[in-house]
């Protein structure tokens, strides 16, 4: 199992009551999302942000990680994918969870592309559900077979609420990876709301963001703030 790590900015108010982590996208690392929460701290300013490094060197980028290979050749190399990523991104969130003092439940999981192919794979199968799932531009894995999501099972944990935001025009993931997730999440009783991004290719917006903070802001129970 690797040992991950990367850029932290820690809570605007000096006591960190939540955790926020993103997860970078395939051939990206941890600097390119942690300015994002530069940008959510004042909405949270309680909150701890933190950016982890993909475990893997990415041959397609010469500084870039990735959580897992991606040929786009095999039907099935998403699936083995984040199963094989999962474990050590496990140990960063309990770890990272630990270092605060902050109970599983105060943890909100943010990814961009193939992060957010993490985000939900980890994400619905923690024993403690997180706070919250804020995925951009990706699209949940599932299982060959089909087959369905561990929280939307009998006697799964609380379900955390799940938000996916797209560009209408990315052109790596298409939208229909958006519907796609949303429509199979639904399927299975889980909760999910989404936000279509007009003229965005495979990047984040200014709306996105806005959504995506204040999404965070709620599910953490804080009041939303006036200056939105």
């Amino acid at each position: 199992m690797a040992i991950i790590d990367g850029p932290r900015l820690a809570a605007r108010s000096g006591n960190a009551r939540q955790l926020v982590v993103f997860l970078h996208g395939y051939g990206a690392n941890g600097n390119d999302l942690i300015d994002i929460g530069r940008e959510w701290q004042r909405w949270l300013p309680d909150a701890a942000f933190v950016s982890p490094h993909a475990p893997e060197p990415c041959p397609a980028s010469g500084m870039g990680r990735q959580w897992f290979a991606l040929t786009f050749r095999d039907p099935d190399e998403r699936w083995r994918g984040v199963n094989h990523a999962a474990p050590s991104l496990e140990a960063f969130l309990d770890a990272e969870l630990q270092r605060h003092g902050l109970t599983p439940d105060r943890l909100a999981l943010v990814g961009f592309s193939q992060g957010t192919m993490m985000a939900l794979h980890v994400g619905l199968r923690r024993r403690v559900a997180p706070a919250a799932i804020v995925g951009y531009s990706g699209i949940l894995v599932v299982p060959p077979g089909g087959g369905a999501e561990p929280a939307s099972r009998p006697g799964a944990a609380a379900v955390p609420p799940i938000l996916l935001v797209h560009g209408e025009a990315d052109e790596v993931i298409p939208v229909d990876g958006l519907f796609f997730s949303a429509e199979r999440l639904a399927g299975e009783g889980l909760g999910v709301q989404w936000h279509l991004s007009p003229r965005i290719g495979h990047g984040i917006d200014g709306g996105g963001l806005r959504h995506g903070g204040l999404f965070l802001t709620s599910s953490f129970g804080l009041p939303f703030p006036e200056q939105a």
